[in-house]
Order: C-alpha cells, then sequence, then structure tokens
C-alpha cells in the first residue's frame, strides 16, 4: 500500500526523523533498541527546551498532545498498535522524567536511566494506559512511566543533596 505524504511525514516525526531505524530489527520482537535511541533524541533536545516552568509545560503538552495524533497516524499507516519504530513517545515520556532538573549532565543521565526503567518495566497503573486506543495509548504509557520516572529522580537527587 503506497502511503500519502501525510502519512510518510507522521512516520518519520513519529520515528525520530528515522533514528529508531538505527536499531536493529527482527520480526515478532518488541524490543529493539530503538525505545534507547527516541530517548537519547529526547535528552538531546531537552537541552533546548524553555527553562520557565511554564513554557516548559505549555510545550510538552503541546508535544504529547501532537504526539498523539502523529504517533496514532503512524500506527496506522505502519498497521500496526505501538509499533517499536515509533519513538516520538519517548521523547515526550523523557521530557516528562526530567520536568524542573538542573540543565546538567547527572539530573539528565539519572532521568534518562529511571525513564528507560520504567518505560521497559511497564509497572501498574500506567501500564493499562498502553491499552488506549489509537495514539493516546502508544503515548500515554510513556508518560506515565515519565512521571513515575520523575518521582525516582527526584528522591535519588534529593538524597545525594541535589536541590
Amino acid at each position: 500500500m503506497e502511503l500519502s505524504a501525510l502519512d510518510r511525514v507522521c512516520v518519520a516525526l513519529a520515528t525520530g526523523l528515522g533514528i529508531s531505524y538505527i536499531a536493529p530489527s527482527k520480526a515478532g520482537r518488541k524490543w529493539t533498541g530503538a525505545g534507547f535511541l527516541g530517548t537519547l533524541e529526547g535528552v538531546l533536545l531537552w537541552f533546548f527546551l524553555p527553562r520557565s516552568p511554564a513554557a516548559y509545560a505549555a510545550v510538552v503538552v503541546a508535544v504529547s498532545a501532537a504526539a498523539c495524533w502523529l504517533c496514532g497516524r503512524a500506527d496506522r499507516a505502519l498497521g500496526t498498535h505501538d509499533n517499536p519504530r515509533i519513538v516520538l513517545d519517548e521523547v515526550v515520556g523523557y521530557w516528562v522524567a526530567a520536568a524542573g532538573l538542573p540543565r546538567a549532565a547527572l539530573p539528565a543521565l539519572w532521568a534518562f536511566v529511571a525513564f528507560r526503567a520504567f518505560d521497559s518495566l511497564k509497572l501498574p497503573p500506567y501500564n493499562r494506559l498502553e491499552r488506549l486506543p489509537g495514539g493516546l495509548g502508544v503515548v500515554a504509557d510513556d508518560l506515565g512511566a515519565g512521571l513515575a520516572a520523575a518521582l525516582a529522580v527526584r528522591l535519588i537527587l534529593r538524597r545525594w543533596g541535589w536541590s
């Protein structure tokens, strides 16, 4: 089936401009490493997000809403639900995990590790969000993992004396 120009744009954006295709792929395998690469892309983009809490929140909310639509459209174009090549959900999930953290290497690393752990473990209650329809189901569980990671990172950084 030939994809429309809009579908191709949505797939390109949802796959992190193709970054997810760097990871090896095997038929039927959910764990490709693409999520790792998508989160890494989220870290790199995080340093360009606004520093003002209100502006940061506005960007994350707007991009998350757009991601729901883009990922839903890309999923339909790819003929799947929560295709492992779609990594825009990891980008916004990481941004939630890193919200309010100092823009420094150690907090960014802790947010990365915590987000990858919570995203991979798919713990309740946020693992149920994956069942939501369309792009909302693709993105919502990563936003939940981001919230869990944000709490964990704050506890870790507080324990080590970071404010």
